[in-house]
């Protein structure tokens, strides 16, 4: 259940960045109207000009510096998530058992396997959509951080280091490393949990799609990935840390 959504979450902000486009097309200001913009998305963009100002009128070193604090502010969310999953992951033996056997697919026996799943993350205080929670609160701020770095209509004007924010890179250097940090990220992540099909797609799917969206949209979005990507795998992998050792004892004794 909680893949299926947490799958269903990648997909639906995919989605979201897409449909989004027109509307990012049109820059931000106080006159913008509807709760998304006004308790969103112009904040935001306000506190990019902020440390914009801050530093010499310099967008990108704001980007960075924005990025990092909205990061950092969601950690305990990513932590909250990561516990979740990993209590998740430790009743699995116990589920592939129940699993076995209530093998059978009339109704009746699926929801007797309803029932003895529920009383499992009961006995074992585990809430299995606690994970997914998270998910939730994470998607809308990180979208309209996008959305604010889209529609900042300063930052179309401004370079840093060898782009301008507001053309793509013209090296392909940001969507290459957005592309491999993104890969990265959802490797690590992924690390000691058991996979399926759908999970297994997206991570080949997701740094895939982010170097394509990333060679067309302006290089100041480009840079939101990468630092975004390199901070989620310094989280992750401090707060996986364990998980990771374990899984490359186990790979090196093969």
């Amino acid at each position: 259940m909680k893949k299926k959504i947490t799958f269903l979450v990648m997909m639906m902000t995919l989605v979201a960045i897409i449909s989004g486009c027109n509307q990012v097309n049109q820059p931000v200001t106080p006159e913008s109207k509807g709760i998304w913009n006004e308790y969103f998305v112009y904040p935001l963009s306000q506190v990019i000009t902020y440390f914009a100002e801050l530093f010499g009128n310099n967008y990108g070193l704001s980007i960075v510096v924005v990025t990092l604090i909205i990061r950092c502010a969601l950690l305990p969310l990513m932590i909250k998530q990561t516990r979740s999953t990993k209590a998740m992951q430790a009743l699995q033996p116990e589920m592939v058992k129940l699993r076995e056997k209530y093998s059978s697919k009339d109704q009746a026996t699926q929801q007797k396997l309803q029932q003895e799943m529920m009383q499992l993350y009961k006995t074992h205080g585990v809430n299995p959509l606690s994970g997914c929670l998270p998910i939730f609160i994470q998607m809308p701020v990180l979208f309209a951080f996008y959305h604010a770095i889209m529609r900042t209509a300063e930052i179309k004007h401004h370079s840093f280091l060898w782009f301008d924010l507001g053309h793509p890179d013209p090296f392909y250097i940001l969507p290459v490393v957005a592309g491999i940090t993104t890969f990265i990220q959802q490797k690590i992540a992924m690390t000691g949990t058991a996979q399926n099909p759908q999970m297994a797609m997206m991570l080949w799917l997701m740094p895939i799609m982010i170097v394509i969206f990333a060679i067309k949209f302006p290089a100041a979005l480009s840079l939101y990935w990468v630092v975004g990507n390199i901070f989620s795998i310094a989280q992750t992998y401090f707060i996986k840390g364990p998980d990771l050792k374990q899984a490359k004892a186990g790979g090196a004794s093969k």
